[in-house]
């Protein structure tokens, strides 16, 4: 699979150890993240990722920063972006089963390197189940 990432100052060192469990995992990686712990402006870092995953360059996205909430709500201004912010293994589970999350946004403040490494597997790993929950995502998209 292809999977971009992106992070500001807060998720750097979180990246990197994800980096590595995808690549030993076989997928390639895109780093739209900054490399440094010098303040950044987080959607500079995260508009690329989810144009990625919006114009379907890469399979998944991986989005980091402080609290998570500014890297999710920045991804899903686009269209066909469905970023969830998960602190749990439960979450990171419905978020794909049950919305087909396409982003997993990671508060990198709040959760402990070990817990997001697992919760990047268990996003890769998770499948949507579809049927009653693909009539809601169709629901999603904002039409005029």
């Amino acid at each position: 699979m292809k999977i971009a990432i992106g992070n500001d100052h807060a998720g750097t060192e979180y990246k990197f150890a994800i980096m590595d469990l995808l690549k030993e995992l076989g997928h390639e990686v895109k780093n739209f993240g900054t490399d440094s712990t010098e303040s950044v402006d987080y959607p500079d870092y995260i508009h690329p990722v989810a144009f990625a995953v919006e114009n379907k360059e890469v399979d998944y996205g991986i989005i980091l920063c402080g609290s998570g909430n500014g890297a999710a709500i920045t991804a899903n201004k686009h269209q066909g972006v469905r970023a969830a912010l998960c602190w749990s293994r439960e979450l990171v589970e419905l978020a794909r089963l049950h919305n087909d999350a396409n982003i997993l946004s990671l508060p990198a403040r709040f959760i402990s390197k070990y817990q997001a490494l697992e919760y990047v597997k268990v996003f890769l790993e998770t499948g949507f189940e579809g049927g009653r929950h693909q009539r809601r995502i169709e629901k999603i998209p904002v039409s005029k």
